[in-house]
């Protein structure tokens, strides 16, 4: 799949679209974050390449060990964040709520689906355990059990269209976007 017409796409095909690319990006390339980053990017722009760069080592809870946050989870808050996140110009100016608002909704829908924002713990609770990706026998192991097959990929899927959603929620509702 390849980058949509934004400009013709109901809001429903918009998010499917970008469920079937990350599910497709994280079978094909992994790196969540980047995976889902990229499907936004190539749905509703918004994305700039820079983030896209800078999300590769949060893979796998970060540094791919499995005990931070989902790096899909991050790719969508960190998308959230090229939009609505503080500017440097404001650095000194507050907290910028707004964006610390809409990561939090995120989360919270990521952890009602998954029981944790963990990556281990989503692996555990897709798979049945968790895995040591940094060992060559524990890695062949999550890809036995589908990690890149189908249980990864729908936790990027689902990550970046939720995030596509509250994107086009935000626009729905006249606020800047």
């Amino acid at each position: 799949m390849n980058k949509i017409d934004r400009t013709s796409t109901s809001k429903q095909e918009k998010l499917e679209t970008a469920y079937l690319l990350a599910f497709e990006y994280e079978q094909k390339y992994g790196c969540c974050p980047q995976c889902v980053l990229a499907s936004i990017q190539d749905v509703i722009g918004i994305v700039e390449d820079a983030t896209f760069k800078a999300a590769h080592s949060l893979a796998a809870g970060g540094a791919m060990m499995t005990v931070g946050t989902c790096g899909a989870l991050l790719g969508g808050m960190l998308a959230l964040s090229s939009k609505y996140g503080r500017e440097r110009e404001n650095f000194g100016n507050g907290p910028y709520m707004q964006s610390y608002k809409l990561a939090k909704q995120l989360y919270e829908h990521f952890v009602a689906e998954f029981g944790s924002p963990i990556c281990a713990n989503v692996q555990a609770r897709l798979m049945g355990r968790s895995f040591n990706m940094w060992d060559k026998h524990d890695y062949a192991a999550f890809e036995e059990a589908g990690g890149h097959r189908d249980k990864c990929p729908s936790v990027t899927g689902r990550v970046a269209m939720w995030t596509v959603e509250m994107f086009l929620e935000l626009e729905d509702e006249n606020k800047p976007f």
